[in-house]
């Protein structure tokens, strides 16, 4: 997978594997693995605690490590044939904003004292990618205390400026709200959130942008404009006037982004929308005026 420059490996009871490459289906060239063959492939990368775990819950999000090659975030699923899995390539290496074809924009974003600052766009655009090479940009230029909240952990962060502390649902935290609400006692600078999943993260990840935190953190939706009504949705009716004054003092920029395919099908190049807030961009979040 690593050699071949794939992005995912999907492993199914009854198929041969499938790499994906430059955002293509492509069948490895192997006999179809038996079921039993699956399972046997898919709890050898889980520790004894991920596989208890996984025959409770019928899924898990784990990652696995090959040291000196590659991280992997998997997903492993019991489907109508047995135990499947998918393992997402997280690369060794952290590449900078100009490794990676992203805007300058994103350094000025990057260096924000404070503020929430989100990337959106749908599974498998590189959000995850942006927001390692963001950490990694305030790793290199400022002197501060980094604390991410994933699940699982994707790329490692080794401290050069700052102290980076590093925490997975379920291994190291019951939750990322649980998380959230510890964090802000942890003298944190920078907090970035892995995912903005249920109504009280995204309600401390608001609180923690207001209390003068720079956070990142990621939304699923295609557009900057539709990200700010997803979170102000989130909310009951009778809190949203409320959330909308807070999110227009608090959000500082947006990077919906996209990969697609290059010309020369040499691989996937980054498409982005950015959103800088000004105070045009405030007065118009609070008045409702999102689009």
């Amino acid at each position: 997978m690593v050699r071949e420059g794939a992005s995912d490996l999907h492993i199914s009871p009854n198929y041969s594997p499938f790499f994906r490459i430059n955002g293509h289906m492509i069948k490895v060239k192997v006999a179809p693995l038996t079921p039993e063959k699956c399972e046997k492939i898919v709890t050898e990368t889980m520790s004894t605690a991920q596989s208890k775990q996984f025959r409770n819950r019928l899924e898990l999000d784990w990652s696995y490590q090959l040291p000196g090659l590659a991280r992997f975030r998997a997903n492993a699923f019991v489907q109508n044939d047995g135990v499947g899995a998918v393992y997402r390539l997280v690369p060794e290496k952290i590449k900078s904003f100009k490794e990676l074809g992203l805007p300058d924009v994103l350094s000025v974003l990057a260096d924000q004292p404070k503020g929430l600052i989100l990337a959106t766009g749908p599974t498998g655009s590189g959000k995850s990618t942006t927001l390692a090479a963001l950490i990694q940009h305030i790793n290199m230029t400022r002197k501060e205390h980094i604390i991410t909240i994933e699940d699982p952990i994707e790329y490692v962060h080794k401290g050069i400026n700052c102290l980076i502390n590093q925490r997975e649902v379920f291994r190291h935290t019951k939750s990322f709200a649980g998380a959230l609400r510890a964090a802000l006692r942890e003298d944190p600078d920078v907090i970035m959130v892995g995912e903005m999943r249920d109504l009280k993260t995204i309600s401390l990840t608001l609180t923690a942008a207001e209390t003068g935190h720079l956070v990142f953190a990621t939304l699923h939706t295609n557009s900057a404009s539709k990200s700010i009504d997803r979170i102000i949705d989130s909310f009951p009716a009778e809190q949203q006037p409320q959330v909308r004054v807070m999110l227009s003092e608090s959000l500082t920029g947006v990077v919906a982004q996209a990969l697609l395919p290059r010309a020369d099908q040499a691989g996937m190049v980054p498409a982005l929308e950015v959103l800088l807030v000004t105070p045009a961009v405030r007065n118009l979040i609070r008045e409702n005026k999102t689009y």
